[in-house]
């Protein structure tokens, strides 16, 4: 099964992620998954369409690849959860407490808000290029129950990792039109996210400069 290269590393990686499903089949995709969990630019969105595209080819069944995957996507984001609750709240606090621009508070804001709407980010965010792997930590720091976790990441993840398993199973050798389209979900999840921190910064700043005259005052 070849990928069109470009000499980039990411084709590299990407390779030797076909690779390992040529040799070792199904369980090379949820490896191949694992990974994407703890290694974001690893994009899931090149690696489901060619595990699909193998069980078209018959390399392995198109449920293997669709359990496999699944598989991977919980085992991750079970990593980054274990991180998230090692990293706890106290010494989350702790290091926010030394960041310019961040307080305290902030933290607990968010606190308060995954509370209140923890399944949903988790459910969702499995669909959410780069959020797909971020959302596993603050659930972990906030110690949303493990079998809710759980059950939340198989269900979103199941979701996502469907929708492009089968695209590379029914589109075979033009499966790289789910990239394209893939692609431009990434850029507009990317530039939303240095929109909202540019937002944040600016605002914090303006914050801070406008505290600076009472504090002089006193």
């Amino acid at each position: 099964m070849a990928v069109a290269a470009d000499g980039s590393w990411l084709t590299t990686l990407v390779d030797a992620v076909v690779s390992l499903m040529e040799v070792i089949g199904a369980p090379g995709a949820g490896i191949a998954i694992a990974a994407e969990n703890l290694f974001p630019p690893l994009p899931s969105e090149v690696i489901l369409p060619m595990a699909g595209l193998a069980a078209s080819r018959g390399s392995f069944g198109l449920v293997e690849a669709l359990l496999w995957t699944t598989a991977g996507s919980v085992v991750g984001a079970l990593l980054l959860y274990g991180l998230g609750a090692w990293l706890g709240l106290r010494r989350l606090r702790a290091v926010v407490a030394r960041l310019p621009l961040l307080h305290v508070e902030d933290v607990d804001r968010t606190v308060a808000w995954f509370a209140r709407h923890g399944g949903k980010a988790v459910f969702f965010g499995r669909m959410i290029p780069i959020f797909r792997s971020l959302i596993s930590i603050p659930a972990g720091v906030v110690r949303m129950p493990l079998w809710r976790f759980v059950l939340l990441t198989l269900a979103g993840s199941a979701v996502w990792n469907s929708v492009f398993v089968l695209a590379g199973f029914f589109l075979g050798e033009s499966w790289h039109v789910v990239e394209t389209y893939a692609d431009i979900l990434q850029y507009v999840v990317i530039v939303g996210a240095v929109a909202g921190v540019t937002w944040f910064v600016v605002t914090r700043v303006r914050q801070l400069r406008d505290r600076r005259p009472d504090l002089d005052a006193a």
